[in-house]
């Protein structure tokens, strides 16, 4: 790839947003990665580190870094709120006239962000990268996510990329559409998708998570469950049809079936009453149930969000306009 060319006296500024929770043993190495490919760019640039309340020695790490680093930036959260929220924490407050945000364990590889940057200097508003190949991660967890997209792409009114995922690039006015959303709990992977502008897209293939364990396990986290339900109800109402058209077809089946017990009867053939009772009521009662858990998703969002609570509220904020700030919400 050539080198790009930008204007020698103004060099863009670029934001990088890093999420995090618990990384101590991966900062370093990411910190190292980030300042190198960075530095040998012709831009200027800003770290947003977005403590999501970690409790190991993250927060201490990053102090030291920023010693010898002062375009290291730290937003701390008063408790955890998430990754997205993180995300869009550290994009209110970015200043670079294209923002990077990526996750902080280094599955997605900072030397990436060249190429990111080419695609943002030929017009692209927002970049998207492309896992072709997810190292580390088993047959099941790759089909589970592969299936979540497809669900979600089949009903939603959006289409997402297919196994794109936290490592983006987003020019200023993208970045600033994003933040006029303000949604509580933002399916933020769609919102990228919904704003539009020119969209464009980056492959490569995904390392391996660079030390410690993943935070949200398939199994024991709720938290790739609770992302799923953001895609399928974000952009979506379809599920609020399904009572009705089960109801048609519920309604029709039973119909076909009473015809077919009438004609066994004036033919002689004997039924089962009570066990054709007890199918018929189990089958309903389930359709009934199904109806209601997909209502009541879409009733507890609304719920949250008429509580009109914000996303997130910031602790502390170290590094921006040269001096820290403290119980900052927003």
């Amino acid at each position: 790839m050539e080198r790009m060319q930008f204007d020698e006296e103004i060099k863009p500024l670029i934001s990088v947003v890093i999420s995090f929770y618990n990384e101590e043993e991966v900062l370093p190495e990411l910190i190292r990665r980030l300042q190198s490919v960075l530095k040998s760019l012709p831009v200027d640039y800003e770290l947003i580190f977005v403590n999501d309340a970690s409790s190991d020695r993250s927060l201490e790490l990053l102090m030291e870094e920023r010693k010898k680093d002062k375009n290291i930036k730290i937003i701390n959260m008063s408790r955890r709120f998430g990754v997205s929220q993180c995300f869009l924490a550290g994009l209110r407050y970015s200043k670079g006239d294209a923002v990077i945000y990526m996750e902080a364990d280094l599955q997605d590889p900072p030397e990436l962000i060249p190429i990111l940057l080419q695609k943002w200097k030929e017009g692209a508003d927002i970049v998207h990268t492309i896992r072709t190949k997810r190292k580390g991660e088993n047959f099941f967890r790759i089909f589970i996510f592969k299936l979540a997209y497809k669900l979600i792409n089949l009903v939603s009114d959006i289409k997402i990329p297919q196994d794109a995922g936290n490592f983006k690039l987003l020019s200023r006015r993208a970045v600033d559409k994003l933040l006029q959303l303000n949604e509580y709990d933002p399916f933020l992977r769609g919102l990228v998708c919904w704003i539009g502008f020119k969209q464009v897209r980056v492959f490569y293939e995904r390392e391996p998570r660079f030390a410690g364990k993943t935070h949200f396990p398939l199994w024991k986290s709720a938290e790739p469950m609770k992302e799923f339900i953001r895609g399928i109800t974000s952009f979506s109402v379809l599920p609020l049809y399904f009572s009705l058209f089960a109801g048609f077809l519920i309604s029709f089946g039973a119909l076909v079936y009473l015809t077919y017990i009438l004609i066994a009867k004036i033919i002689g053939i004997h039924l089962s009453e009570w066990s054709v009772i007890s199918g018929v009521m189990l089958l309903l009662g389930g359709i009934i149930l199904i109806s209601i858990g997909i209502l009541g998703i879409y009733i507890g969002r609304i719920h949250f969000a008429v509580q009109n609570r914000p996303n997130y509220i910031i602790e502390s904020m170290i590094g921006f306009d040269g001096e820290e700030k403290k119980e900052i919400k927003i």
